[in-house]
């Protein structure tokens, strides 16, 4: 059975890092669903209308083998306040499966009950106003968590969940088809 992927969209989340994601990861052949909290077009943080591939419910029985939180505080927050979104974190960390959240979007891990006792880093002020101190690294991967913080590390975020998921030369292989420069810091 092929990878499954699962990234959640709400009104406000961010486009940039919701984007990356779902283009690296098609990219790497990974199969990538974009779920919407509700039925519809999603208007994403700086207006850009996205049309996600299902609603939440259709969904909602599923088994992922990684859930993907993008940032946007206005999408975060309607994340976090969705019990559904939040059982299934809980689910999906108990099954010791995949979680990776960008941005604001690691607060919802909070809510969730599933930072505790782990390092995750996150755009700053977002873990602390949690009572969560972040890591400083662009990207953080502890146990099935990834966390990264923010638009800026958007590409590197994406890799990692890449090399998560189809290994090390996958992500190599995404990575070189995008022609980053060769001193630019990896993930």
């Amino acid at each position: 059975m092929s990878t499954q992927a699962l990234l959640l969209l709400a009104e406000g989340s961010e486009e940039l890092e919701a984007v990356t994601v779902v283009d690296l990861l098609r990219r790497a052949g990974i199969n990538i669903t974009v779920a919407g909290l509700d039925s519809g077009l999603v208007k994403a943080s700086r207006g850009v209308v996205l049309q996600p591939d299902v609603a939440f419910d259709a969904i909602a029985e599923q088994n992922f083998d990684i859930v993907i939180l993008p940032g946007g505080l206005a999408g975060t927050e309607k994340l976090e306040s969705d019990t559904r979104v939040i059982g299934l974190l809980k689910s999906q960390n108990e099954a010791g499966r995949w979680i990776a959240a960008i941005c604001a979007a690691p607060r919802i891990l909070v809510e969730a009950d599933i930072l505790n006792n782990r390092r995750a880093t996150a755009f700053p002020t977002q873990l602390e106003s949690k009572g969560v101190e972040p890591v400083d690294e662009p990207v953080m991967v502890d146990g099935n968590l990834i966390t990264s913080r923010g638009p800026g590390t958007a590409i590197d975020f994406a890799l990692q969940i890449i090399e998560k998921l189809a290994g090390e030369a996958k992500a190599a292989e995404v990575e070189e088809s995008l022609k980053r420069p060769a001193d630019h810091r990896k993930y």
